[in-house]
């Protein structure tokens, strides 16, 4: 760029005046050229000596005006202008310099304050504080950077929140569990005990033995419900997906539970209009689901009672309901009833681990689906909603 602006100048002085001092022209323009040029290299080489922007910028407007200042010397000594035409041009330069410099002051002010501003961001972020925000005073890449710095944070504090969100959630499992291993393992414990002292008698032996049972049976599931339930979050699915016919998986489930709503006086009915479009889903995984739900209904209806069981198309999605005549859902518990290990105000010490809801959901969200608790003037309703065999 420096040899091709020289060689325009000097042809320009050579056309104008003559060939003479058109090289005269050229070997100044050169030489001013490539000292401004190594000069400026050498500085932006050492810009971290230089410290501040402010500094650096006043380092190199002092750089071209002595450059240029130097230059109209040599052109006075060449004889190009006289003495007192250099002074004045030399006069009129620093005095354009000295406008100029206040200039970009003005807008090295604005810039440095918008680099202050995004500083003081960061700089709150590395600290932890997240309700920061970067403001710049112009539509330009600072003003770009700002915003990156602010979509940097805001996403930092969705992930906060999430991470905390998680941490408690893992608090309150381990809690949980800790809660549902203690009790059966202390009655295991106390029944083993009774029986190693010989304390009990034959009779009482057999009933301790058919108790150490039961809640090592109670142990084993829970333990497999929430290897499963660890399962299904870790995304760790191997699932065989089939159209699935709900006439008859409705079907299957409410003849395996008839027995123990009867022994508990209750009715259990179901609901499959013909024509109902098949669900995409895995027949055994599905079938839990219903197992979980209706269980969960007969558990919360009072004698007398009825449970019902409705599927229907829906679009491109078919939908399940099962409802039941019981108590409800209280509301303060109507957000959390899907977290493992949740009990609402209403549930009963022995009503099991309070898995089944958090499993269900789980395997109904891996199935691209979503369950819900559907509003009720009475009893509880919880839908669910699965793509139908031709989605």
């Amino acid at each position: 760029m420096v040899v091709g602006l020289a060689v325009l100048g000097g042809a320009t002085i050579a056309g104008v005046y003559a060939p003479p001092d058109g090289l005269i022209t050229l070997v100044l323009l050169l030489a001013i050229g490539l000292v401004q040029l190594a000069l400026a290299h050498t500085i932006a080489a050492h810009r971290a000596a230089l410290g501040s922007l402010r500094r650096q910028f006043q380092v190199g407007l002092a750089l071209a005006i002595g450059v240029s200042l130097a230059g109209i010397g040599a052109v006075a000594l060449a004889m190009f202008v006289s003495p007192h035409d250099a002074l004045v041009l030399g006069l009129m330069l620093v005095f354009s310099a000295a406008l100029g410099a206040y200039s970009a002051s003005l807008l090295a002010a604005g810039v440095l304050g918008d680099v202050r501003s995004v500083q003081g961001a960061v700089k709150a972020v590395g600290e932890g504080r997240l309700d920061v925000s970067a403001r710049t005073t112009a539509s330009d890449e600072l003003a770009e950077l700002a915003h990156a710095a602010n979509e940097a944070a805001s996403i930092l504090a969705v992930r906060e929140a999430e991470r905390d969100a998680a941490w408690k959630a893992h608090r309150d499992l381990i809690a949980a569990v800790s809660h549902d291993l203690r009790t059966p393992l202390t009655s295991l414990r106390l029944l083993s005990e009774a029986i190693e002292d010989e304390v009990a008698g034959p009779d009482e032996r057999t009933r301790y033995l058919g108790e150490i049972s039961n809640q090592i049976g109670s142990l084993g599931h829970l333990v497999d419900d929430l290897f499963e339930l660890s399962r299904l979050e870790a995304g760790d699915i191997e699932w065989t997906m089939a159209q699935v016919e709900l006439d008859e998986l409705v079907g299957e489930a409410v003849e395996t539970l008839q027995p123990q709503a009867r022994a508990k006086g209750i009715k259990l009915l179901s609901t499959v209009p013909a024509g109902t479009a098949p669900a995409r889903a895995n027949p055994e995984r599905l079938q839990r689901v219903l197992f979980n739900l209706l269980q969960n209904a007969i558990r919360h209806t009072p004698t007398d009672g009825s449970v019902w069981v409705l599927a229907e198309s829906a679009g491109d999605h078919v939908e399940l309901e099962i409802a039941d005549s019981g108590e409800g859902i209280d509301a303060s518990d109507r957000e959390r009833v899907f977290e493992p290990f949740f009990r609402g105000a209403r549930s009963r010490a022995g009503e099991g681990a309070g898995l089944g809801l958090a499993i269900s959901r789980a395997i109904v969200e891996a199935h691209g689906g979503r369950i819900w608790l559907a509003e009720s003037t009475s009893g509880t309703r919880v839908r669910l909603s699965l793509p139908t065999a031709g989605v």
